[in-house]
Parts: C-alpha cells; structure tokens; sequence
C-alpha cells in the first residue's frame, strides 16, 4: 500500500491583507504569491454566514477570496528571507497502515541543530535502528528519566539504567570498558533489586542524584540513587505503606454528583449558572443538561468556571452550546482512579507523597480517630532518615523551583512556606498534633500519675491511654484519663484566685496531674476519678495546639515526660 509523504521543507500559509485604505470589502483583499500551475488563483475553501463589513459572505467568489489556507514548500516566514527548494518527495511501501504499541520499547528521533536551523525531531528513519527495548516480562515502560548522560527507564516492575550517546564493550576476559558511538540508546542494565514503579508515574520526585517513587505491586516507596535501589519505607514506616498502598485501586471509577441549574448565561454563549455543589467543579469534567425541547440531555465538557466555590453561584463555561436547559438540576461526571503524588520540597528538604483514594466527593479527612480517611500525604527526611510529618493537605501535582515549594490543587496552584501563619493549607487552618509511646520498662506495669512537656504554651492532651488488659477471650479493657487543658484554655477565676484544670507551668516547664476516667471493670473497687493515675504496660499519648492560644503561631515541642510507680512486678 503505497503512502503519499509530502515535502519535507513545507509551510502553512494563510490569507494576509495588502489595502487598508479601501473601506468594507475592499480592505480585506487578500494576498497570494500564487502556484507554478496556478500563479493567480485561489484555494476553494468554503464557510458561510455574511456580515455588514464584508469580512464574510454567501457569495461563492468572495469567500474563495477571503477564506482560505494552504502548505506551501517554498516560502519562508522570516523576514527577507530566501525560498527554500521542494526537497525530496519519498514515498514509503507498508504491508499494513496500522500502527503497533510498544509498551515495553523506546524509539528515538533526528535531532534539531540550533547552528544550521536544522529541525529533524519529526523524523523517524525506518532505515536506521532507532528502537530499544526492555524486557517485557517487567511490563510496560511508565517513566524515562535522564540524569547526567544516562537514562533512568521504571518498568512496571524492573528499574533499568541505559547509556546515552555511549555504548560499553567487553574485553574476553568480561571487564567493560565504555565508549562513545553514534549509537543514542546504548546497553541497558537493570538495577539490582526487583522493584518498579507499578502504573504510578505521578509518584516520581528528583532532587539531587536521589530519584523517589513508589512500588505499589510490593508496597514500598523506593529511593534510587548511586548507592542503588534502597526502600525507605522500612525506616519506621513499614507497616503503614504496606497497607495503605494495598488500598490504592488502579481502576477508573465513575464520579458523579447534581447540581442546581440557575440560569442559562447569554454571555459567553456557551455557559450554565449553579448554585450548588460549587467545590466540586473541575475542567474536564463532562455534564448532562436536560433539554426543554425534548430531544435528550445536552452532553458538554467543562473548560472553565468563574465565581466563587464557596459564594452563592457559579458559572461553567462548556464547550457546547447547552441549548435550551430546562431548568432541572445537572450532572457531573468525572472518570478517575487512585493516585500516589509525589514531590519533593527543596525548602526543607524533603520527599513529600501524598496517597489519595478518589471517593464519591465524601467529606476528606486526615488522622482523626474513628473518620474515613481518603487520604495521607506524609514526608521523609534524608537528614534524619526517616518519616517526619503528615499533612493535612491534599496535592494534585507537587514540584519545586528556584528553592520553593509549589502545590496545585484542582486548578489553583500554591506556593507553600510563604508566610507566618503554621498549619494551613490552601486557605483552610488546621491544627497540630503528634502521638507517641510511654514505654520505659515495658515488663513491669506501672501507675502513670503525671505529664510534663518542654516546649511552647498552648498544647493540650486529647488522649492518654494504657495497653489492653484482657478479662476473657471475648473482652479487654483500656485505662483513660480525661483531656488536658492548654496553660490557658484551663486557667478560671473562683473567689479571686486563679486555679488551673490544664497544665500549669513552673520554671518554664508545664505539668499536670492525670485525673482517671476509666469506666468500671468486673473485680474492680475503686475505679475512675477515685484512683490516681493510669495502669498499665505503656500509655498512648497524643498532644494537639489548642484553638486559642496564638493561633497560627508557631508551637514548639522539645520534650514530653511522665511521673510513674510500679504497680506490680
């Protein structure tokens, strides 16, 4: 089957204007250089419609005077310069015109050269070995990375590195020695260790030398560097990827939700008014609009919106005109699936992932006990070699530049580390917790009676709870203590002295008395608030900034510690 390639040297005209002194019609003349067969006519290009100026018109000569466009292979578009020759017209013999996808192979183009102006990028010549490809049993190629002069391919499951613009040779005794060749792509050689990069590109963040990415087919998160594979989920966080990235589905889901039609916008044409749902808005998203007339919903797209998603309207510009809506609510669909966003913050130095599970538009919440949770973003830190921090913030592409940290979210993009105020994220403040262990002699159970912190006013204890102590097979039971006020939250007036609930604070340090709250246990005599303290093992305990002091200031926390008795050996 032969194929027609056109000229290679080729350019795309269109209609220019030589009389502006004319008036209507006569100033919209167009100009043509002309055709070797055909030095003064024009191209038939047809449209239809007329207005008062004469840019337009049902006549068929003035349309093809005024409409029209063409490739051209000799005309240059710079200023004063030459025409170029045709150049070679080949034609290319296939058995078959349909195209094959290679998910596991690379093929590489000419090359653009900046001296002579040469631009070769969209030629693939069938007569040079121009492919390579790996191993498809490690499935398909989901990222090519170059640093340095080598390249960086992440299989599904297979990490390789590829020589560029080099090629190694080996002597017979099997040492090798690399060289260069005109060869692109040279050898490629897998990197020890059998991880990939699973079909989650999104989560691939570079600083440095140091390449990160997530494997979510092993549940690990992956540091690539000139040590080699290393998985830094195992530092402290094992455990939490390994479960949390089994939940991440790789399949679309259908996301939809109504909304309440308003009105139908005159200007632009193609927009609709809701007044409900105004968060949920995304480009791209496609909506179905009842029609008044009878013939079926209006399918359209959505390009953009303006208003306020949390004012009182909004208006969606489409793609379509919506026709005539009648005024019932409307559909919004969007095809999505999980997503693993990385990043990394060059301000603190920090590899940033976020995991995030697509939901029917559910109310998204992190780290609060008992809530769903559609989401974790959470950091590691190559000074501490460990996880940091998680954050209340869900990102949908994370990238720095010029030593700031920029996030996107839906179509707004962020730029974090900007001001004073702490723990708020696109234009919502939350607040700042941590949880740990008090686990000193974990053999003996013990009475915790008291907890002291180092730090800055204004924390407050939500929780503070021992191991599970088990009665039967069927039943175990847990000591608790009551909340902790801040040093101010618990401060009141009785009588004109002032008492404290909370922490109180003595040489800079703050300190409390844990009051139990514990509910009765069978055997138990004295229970609750007429014991002192907390039995147990080791003790939960999770510190948060209260809602009043400073608020969005800056809280520091260097030490936390408790007073405790042995209860039992």
């Amino acid at each position: 089957m032969p194929i027609n390639i056109k000229y290679f040297n080729s350019f795309v005209l269109k209609k220019n204007i030589n009389d502006t002194t004319g008036s209507g019609r006569a100033a919209y003349k167009p100009v043509f250089p002309g055709l070797p067969w055909n030095p003064t006519g024009y191209p038939l290009f047809f449209t239809s419609g007329s207005s008062a100026d004469g840019r337009t018109s049902n006549s068929t000569t003035e349309q093809n005077k005024r409409n029209w466009i063409i490739e051209e292979s000799r005309i240059k578009g710079g200023f004063n310069e030459a025409e170029v020759g045709y150049g070679i017209k080949a034609y290319l013999r296939e058995d078959t015109n349909k195209g094959i996808r290679r998910e596991n192979a690379l093929i590489y183009s000419g090359v653009y050269n900046s001296n002579t102006g040469i631009n070769e990028t969209n030629v693939f010549s069938v007569g040079e070995e121009i492919t390579k490809a790996v191993d498809p049993n490690n499935g398909s190629i989901q990222k090519i990375h170059a640093l340095d002069t080598n390249l960086a391919i992440f299989q599904e499951n297979k990490v390789s590195n590829a020589l560029i613009d080099k090629d190694a040779i080996y002597s017979a005794e099997g040492s090798g020695v690399v060289t260069s060749t005109n060869l692109v792509i040279g050898q490629i050689t897998p990197y020890v260790g059998e991880y990939g990069i699973s079909t989650n590109p999104e989560s691939f963040a570079v600083f440095g030398y140091r390449r990160y990415f997530t494997d979510k087919y092993r549940n690990a998160v992956m540091r690539l560097s000139r040590d080699g594979l290393t998985e830094i989920s195992q530092y402290g966080m094992r455990d939490f990827f390994r479960d949390k990235l089994a939940e991440i589905n790789d399949q679309f889901n259908k996301i939809s939700f109504n909304a309440t039609f308003v009105s139908f916008a005159t200007s632009p044409n193609f927009s609709i008014r809701i007044s409900s749902s105004l968060d949920k808005i995304e480009k791209g998203m496609q909506v179905s609009i009842p029609s008044s007339i009878g013939r079926g919903p209006v399918i359209a797209t959505v390009v953009g919106f303006f208003g306020s998603t949390s004012g009182s309207f909004l208006d969606v510009f489409l793609d379509k005109n919506p026709g005539s809506p009648s005024g019932d609510d409307v559909t919004f669909t969007k095809y999505t699936k999980d997503k693993i966003v990385g990043g990394f913050d060059n301000y603190d130095d920090l590899y940033i992932v976020s995991l995030q599970k697509e939901t029917n538009f559910e109310t998204e919440t992190t780290g609060q006990e008992g809530t769903s949770i559609n989401y974790y973003t959470t950091s590691f830190d190559e000074g501490s070699l460990g996880w940091t921090s998680f954050y209340d913030y869900k990102p949908s592409f994370a990238f720095s530049l010029k030593n700031n940290y920029y996030t996107t979210f839906i179509s707004d993009l962020y730029r974090h580390h900007s001001n004073q105020t702490r723990s708020e994220f696109y234009g919502v403040r939350y607040g700042a917790d941590i949880t740990f262990l008090f686990n000193s002699n974990p053999s003996i159970v013990k009475n915790f009676k008291t907890i002291n912190y180092e730090g800055s006013n204004g924390w407050q204890v939500d929780l503070f709870k021992s191991d599970a102590e088990g009665v039967d097979n069927a039943t175990s039971y847990n000591d608790t203590a009551n909340t902790v006020k801040s040093y101010n939250e618990g401060v009141y007036i009785d009588g004109g002295i002032e008492y404290r609930v909370g922490f109180n604070r003595k040489e800079n340090k703050y300190f409390a008395n844990l009051v139990n709250n514990s509910a009765a246990r069978p055997g138990e005599v004295l229970f609750g608030n007429t014991t002192t303290g907390i039995k147990g093992y080791f003790t939960t305990v999770k510190l948060s900034t209260d809602t009043t002091t400073d608020v969005g200031g800056s809280k520091e926390l260097f030490a936390v510690s408790t007073e405790f008795v042995v209860s039992s050996r």
